[in-house]
């Protein structure tokens, strides 16, 4: 399926958050490959912190995968770490793996990362729109999460007029209506909480730096959780189907 078209049947992957995981990543495909599917789509988070950014990303192009820009894909375009005083060994470290994740990567990815546009927009046949965004469609690097109250998502959504939201970046999956929209958080395949407490205790994490390039360069954990979230949204006949999925991941993920 050619990017922006909408056919009679239409299943899209819809994963986010990667986060390098490339192992994680690769299972994930296996499990749609047998189910089937029409169209990768990916909400940003794509290559850093994990173990094989360039795997990672070597992956998402023989998928042909539509990826949107995320925290972490538009720090590591960048951020300027000369400017970053760390204020921990952790941010410390953070920072080195940047730097070496943006070598493995290389001038051409990174370019490329860099022009990744912050939305994906797909028409629906009943005249509606979908919207893939990494954040929120008000500020595509702010997140939507599961604990907001409709007020609060409401102000995230803003006045776009998409009727479906396909977002990441916190991680932690749900399905929800507000306003009229519907918001399908897709979770994380590289750094899925075990826990809803896991995915708080994330978020307090400090970063250098200053605003959403920093979140990008101290996101969430070391990753290698036990799976790996993906959602299926499935458009037929002017009907549109969710299925989110869980899918085991080995000690090598």
């Amino acid at each position: 399926m050619a990017p922006g078209s909408y056919a009679r049947w239409v299943r899209l992957l819809c994963v986010s958050d990667i986060h390098g995981h490339a192992d994680a990543l690769a299972a994930v495909l296996a499990t749609a490959e047998r189910r089937g599917y029409s169209q990768l789509l990916v909400a940003g988070d794509l290559c850093f912190p994990g173990p094989k950014p360039l795997e990672t990303w070597r992956r998402l192009t023989q998928a042909k995968a539509v990826c949107v820009q995320g925290v972490s894909d538009r720090a590591l375009a960048t951020l300027d770490i000369d400017r970053v005083r760390p204020r921990s060994e952790h941010e410390r470290a953070r920072l080195d793996r940047l730097a070496a994740t943006r070598t493995e990567l290389g001038e051409l990815i990174l370019a490329r990362l860099a022009r990744l546009a912050p939305t994906f927009r797909l028409p629906l046949e009943d005249g509606g729109e979908l919207v893939l965004v990494h954040g929120s469609p008000a500020d595509p690097m702010e997140p939507i999460s599961h604990d907001m109250t409709d007020e609060e998502v409401l102000s995230l959504l803003g006045d776009d007029p998409a009727d479906v939201v396909i977002c990441g970046g916190s991680h932690v999956p749900f399905d929800r209506m507000v306003g009229g929209v519907r918001i399908i958080n897709v979770g994380s395949v590289g750094e899925a909480p075990c826990s809803m407490r896991g995915e708080a205790d994330r978020a307090r994490i400090d970063a250098g730096g200053s605003g959403a390039l920093a979140r990008g360069m101290a996101v969430h954990g070391a990753g290698g959780t036990g799976h790996a979230d993906a959602t299926f949204v499935e458009l037929r006949a002017g009907e549109l189907r969710v299925e989110q999925l869980v899918v085991p991941l080995g000690r090598a993920a």
